[in-house]
């Protein structure tokens, strides 16, 4: 006797599963010195790049917390919980990220305080 599901699995959740097959962390580590070399136009653009990353993951931990997992997928429901989880936790990361940048421009740029 085999096993055939009955629905195709959405492809939103094969994304789900993909995203969570292993990937390790895009933020690197958070280095103030980093910042210090950079002109108040550079840091005005990291902060904006902070800010539509923080956008997107929180975009794709919705998108991953909305999927629906059918009954019959075993660890499914688990599965999109370590996913939302992750995205959760790589947001932190780059809140702290953009927290250091803006504290990085008001030491250096006038017009950012």
């Amino acid at each position: 006797m085999t096993f055939t599901p009955r629905t195709p699995l959405p492809s939103a959740l094969i994304g789900v599963f993909l995203a969570g097959a292993g990937c390790s962390s895009t933020t690197a580590s958070i280095s103030p010195a980093k910042y210090d070399k950079m002109n108040c136009a550079e840091l005005n653009n990291a902060v904006g790049d902070t800010a539509t990353d923080i956008s997107r993951t929180a975009i794709a931990r919705g998108k991953v917390a909305n999927t629906s997992v059918p009954n019959w997928l075993l660890g499914g429901e688990r599965v999109k919980a370590v996913v939302a989880n992750r995205e959760t936790a790589r947001i932190e990361r780059l809140q702290h990220q953009q927290q250091v940048i803006v504290t990085a421009r008001k030491q250096r740029c006038p017009s950012a305080q």
